[in-house]
């Protein structure tokens, strides 16, 4: 289903029994990140979403964890479970070789494509503007300071709309933003995003300012779009109408010339200087640990608005699994066919909670060469973000990659250290605090794969250890009877 906003999306939340209201006072400074961070290593239902009616000193209340479990992630989307929502891609990738002989199946799923394409609709009464602060002040907004040694209170749930001065084409990124005083927070953008690459744009045409507007609390498909790695010149707002199968809509800023999604809760519009930098952190991020303060651009807020008793909505980040967690496994998920419509011979992914989406992806292949898995390692470094994937583990097409303990027992039974190793140099994640280099370092491949002679093994490969069909099938018989639970 389509939430049209934030609001019924909690909702159903609550009739689902996933949400709890909290209102014990807390504060907004530490305390909501503990008690957040507590429920989310829950491994029960005790593990909800978390909307805290009674944050000292401000009249908003505070949702979080919206997002922090498989369940509610899928719910998020739509659908059922994660894979899901990967099924509409998969059937436009069906589309089969043109000719006049399957022109019926052609023209099928074209079709399905075209209905599957909903373009952003543009509304001029928009609950977001309900209320507008032309003398727009942040102290208002409970905004959370999430771990002791962090920098000042950050915007943790952002979505950040601008438009490249070339090409006019917006962009919708989620880059953190702290801040810094009623009126200017930090424009965390990293060098790598569309953001980022918009604004080294307005500099170099010599703007002094790329126009920016910022929503927080829009409906959970809206949200999540912000966080997918898209291609550059992908609307976030039509991936948006394509996963939840409506469009979405959006409005008119008040001061600046970007439209913003028309339900959200809370809208800053303002500009960020190209000729400005401030020191921005410590975070605690989604690492586990701190990444370090450095300079980026500033952003000025000059208008706040927002709906009749707002919303705010957040997430907090440290060690997994966490919110951001499930999101990272929603676009596994989402984008699997796509990475197998480019490299055919994968059969599965895992990115592992633990690595923190870009440390660590399992895939297992259907080997049909010589250096196949090297390959496939090469390949997925040269995609996107996956350049900031610092471990790649490649094992065959039979081996179940969601099993973690499979997989460790064939690294740790099936490589060789000085043949299936293949150490990179290359990007790493801006967060990345482990290379010697920021922003670059070494990158390792697994290949866990059988080793054929054609490798260079030339020793038998034993057989792996498995009972007869025969035999399982004859204790399948007597199981009952054994008093074995």
């Amino acid at each position: 289903m389509a939430y049209k906003d934030l609001r019924e999306f909690i909702d159903e939340l609550e009739k689902r029994h996933l949400l709890k209201r909290i209102k014990t006072p807390v504060s907004a400074e530490l305390e909501i990140t503990e008690i957040t961070d507590r429920v989310s290593k829950f491994k029960d239902s005790r593990n909800v979403a978390l909307l805290f009616e009674n944050v000292r000193g401000y009249d908003m209340p505070v949702l979080m964890n919206m997002f922090g479990s498989y369940e509610r992630m899928a719910l998020a989307l739509g659908v059922e479970k994660l894979d899901d929502a990967a099924d509409d891609i998969r059937e436009i990738l069906k589309l089969p070789y043109l000719s006049f002989k399957n022109r019926m199946s052609v023209l099928s799923i074209l079709s399905t494509a075209h209905k599957a394409i909903n373009f952003p609709k543009y509304v001029k009464n928009a609950p977001c503007q309900e209320v507008i602060e032309v003398n727009p002040s942040l102290d208002k907004i409970p905004i959370l300071k999430c771990w002791p040694q962090d920098g000042g209170p950050f915007v943790t749930l952002p979505l950040v709309f601008t438009k490249n001065p070339k090409t006019g084409k917006r962009n919708v990124g989620m880059y953190r933003l702290q801040k810094y005083d009623s009126k200017t927070t930090g424009m965390h953008w990293h060098i790598h995003k569309n953001g980022a690459e918009n604004f080294r744009d307005a500099q170099a045409d010599g703007s002094e300012k790329i126009e920016a507007a910022v929503a927080i609390g829009t409906d959970p498909v809206v949200t999540y779009a912000a966080t997918a790695p898209l291609p550059r010149d992908v609307d976030e707002m039509v991936f948006a109408g394509f996963l939840r199968h409506k469009s979405v809509e959006l409005t008119k800023c008040k001061t600046v010339d970007l439209e913003v999604p028309a339900t959200a809760e809370i809208i800053l519009e303002g500009y960020v200087s190209t000729n400005e930098l401030r020191r921005e952190g410590p975070f605690g991020d989604h690492t586990g640990y701190y990444s370090l303060a450095d300079d980026y651009p500033v952003f000025h807020v000059t208008c706040i608005t927002h709906r009749k008793n707002p919303i705010y909505a957040a997430t907090v980040v440290g060690k997994p699994p966490m919110e951001d967690c499930y999101m990272a496994k929603a676009t596994e998920r989402i984008f699997l066919p796509l990475l197998q419509q480019m490299i055919p011979e994968i059969v599965d992914v895992n990115m592992p909670l633990e690595g923190v989406f870009h440390d660590c992806i399992i895939v297992s292949i259907k080997k049909s060469y010589p250096m196949q898995a090297r390959k496939v390692m090469h390949a997925l470094w040269g995609m996107g973000q996956m350049m900031n994937v610092k471990m790649i583990i490649v094992v065959d097409a039979h081996v179940n990659v969601q099993d973690i303990s499979e997989v460790a027992w064939r690294v740790f039974n099936n490589i060789d250290a000085d043949h299936d190793l293949e150490i990179v140099h290359g990007p790493l994640d801006v967060l990345d605090h482990s290379s010697p280099m920021a922003k670059w370092g070494a990158k390792l491949g697994i290949d866990a794969t059988k080793t054929w002679k054609e490798e260079g093994h030339s020793r038998e490969w034993p057989d792996e250890i498995s009972m007869t069909e025969e035999i399982k099938n004859r204790v399948d018989n007597i199981w009952s009877s054994l008093g074995i639970a």
